[in-house]
């Protein structure tokens, strides 16, 4: 009993503290060191793969957050700059005298979340210079962003998914079924790009009999597929499903199409050839023997022309050499051509603009227009006249413009023809309005004058006079006129 008493006094009035003096080591920070056991005991209780553990800071913030990270490497700095000892002067607190040395992390470990050692920082360590290791809590994507690799997807979930532009395998969708049943949500959703993803890999995965015969009943589908093949240029598998489908007018075309792609003059020719038995519509064949046709005639006038050009034989080469050659160029394109260099050809030639309208049926109005056009290029006012004359079955001559003569004063005006040609068509423009408008536009005031005098405004025609030169022969004719006027 005496010992039992004797150990109860012994626990009461003993101490672990001792009285200070100078010498001794700081007080709380001798109790930090005493309590690293505890601390460290920590690894037999938290697992080191834990990620889900929040670990905080001496300054009170999540190890590995942003700001824990610059306040880490802005304090490291400085301390790098005052030695471990000035930490110690600088506050008053235990917490605020541990040395904080500067942080072990770099950008790409603290987002990996990870540092290069595998153990827990104790206590003890901090007190020495190895420097801080912490671990910073691994940065995972959300545990929702896996399910974009998911293999659960429905059909429908799937295409949703590929509408708001996410990550979607189309893998899984092994069996027939799943593969339309995935086409028909595609379709129902109304996005082209989703429904072209899906058909791109239906075509990978289905034999081309199976595929064909499923699209032939969804035809939203069979037509963003056949614009995807056209745009792509795969034409064997075009010609085949348009074969399946029975589209013999698209095959025939689809084959045509391909003449675009042979640079060979002579090659593209037999290819027109070729094409001409296809099994097309009426109007279809017609455009395809007039296209092989016209190659034909540009064969030969182009060897002709070149010849010519490059004997120096023709005056008119010589005057105006060709910027272009002629081959592959379209029907309106030759015509002018044919025009300008060979308006005055015969018939029989066929280079002659007369041989290129009666054999292409070129109408009346698109041959005026293309050669008023370039003959008023080389200033062949004399060709213009004779190209808009006609004469009757009496013998009588007038003009007469199957494209109206205010297109014909716009392209000799477009051409500097000289006032007094442009006077004789701007008189021959119907409508009163439009003449004067022309007349004005262009500064044909004899034209202008004698419109106000058919008119009898003599209001406009003296305005108009302020408008012409003073003692000019314009003024003199107005002056008669309003004279005329007030005498009647």
């Amino acid at each position: 009993m005496s010992r039992v008493r004797a150990d109860e006094e012994e626990y009461w009035h003993s101490s672990k503290f001792r009285a200070f003096t100078f010498d001794d080591e700081d007080d709380e920070l001798s109790q930090l060191k005493e309590s690293k056991r505890a601390v460290n005991s920590l690894r037999d209780i938290v697992d080191d793969d834990e990620d889900d553990l929040e670990r905080v800071s001496w300054s009170g913030e999540p190890v590995g957050s942003i700001s824990w990270s610059i306040k880490e490497t802005a304090s490291g700095s400085s301390r790098s700059l005052d030695g471990p000892d000035s930490t110690l002067q600088k506050g008053s607190s235990s917490y605020a005298a541990l040395p904080k040395p500067a942080s072990s992390y770099s950008l790409s470990s603290l987002f990996k979340g990870r540092n290069k050692l595998s153990s827990f920082q104790s206590l003890s360590d901090a007190l020495t210079d190895t420097g801080v290791k912490n671990y910073a809590p691994e940065l995972r994507r959300p545990k929702a962003e896996y399910k974009d690799y998911s293999s659960d997807w429905s059909p429908k979930d799937t295409v949703r998914r590929m509408q708001r532009g996410k990550v979607c395998s189309l893998e899984r969708f092994r069996s027939l079924q799943d593969k339309l049943v995935l086409l028909d949500e595609a379709v129902a959703g109304h996005d082209g790009n989703v429904i072209t993803a899906v058909l791109i890999f239906l075509k990978r995965t289905l034999r081309r009999e199976i595929l064909f015969r499923e699209l032939e009943v969804r035809q939203v589908a069979l037509c963003h597929l056949i614009h995807f093949l056209r745009e792509t240029g795969e034409q064997k598998f075009l010609l085949d499903l348009l074969r399946f489908l029975d589209r013999t007018e698209e095959v025939a075309l689809s084959q045509y199409r391909e003449h675009l792609n042979i640079q060979d003059v002579e090659k593209r020719r037999e290819f027109l050839k070729g094409c001409i038995g296809l099994p097309f519509s009426a109007e279809d064949s017609s455009h395809i023997q007039d296209h092989y046709t016209l190659l034909e005639r540009q064969i030969i006038i182009e060897a002709n022309d070149r010849h010519l050009e490059m004997a120096g034989q023709s005056e008119l080469f010589r005057k105006y050499p060709r910027k272009a050659s002629i081959l592959n160029m379209p029907l309106v394109t030759t015509l002018f051509y044919s025009c300008f260099y060979h308006y005055t050809e015969a018939e029989g030639m066929f280079s002659s603009p007369t041989n290129l309208k009666k054999t292409f049926k070129i109408p009346d109005k698109q041959y005026v227009l293309t050669a008023l056009a370039a003959r008023a290029k080389l200033r062949a006012w004399g060709d213009v006249d004779a190209l808009l004359t006609t004469k009757n079955w009496l013998g009588y001559t007038k003009k007469k413009a199957p494209i109206g003569f205010h297109r014909v004063v716009e392209i000799l005006q477009r051409n500097s023809a000289p006032v007094q040609v442009l006077q004789e068509y701007v008189r021959l423009v119907e409508d009163v309005e439009t003449r004067l408008n022309l007349a004005t536009k262009y500064k044909c005031h004899d034209v202008v004058i004698e419109t106000y005098r058919d008119l009898k405004d003599r209001i406009q025609l003296t305005a108009y006079k302020c408008k012409v030169e003073r003692g000019s022969a314009e003024e003199e004719k107005i002056n008669s006129i309003l004279s005329n006027m007030v005498r009647n």
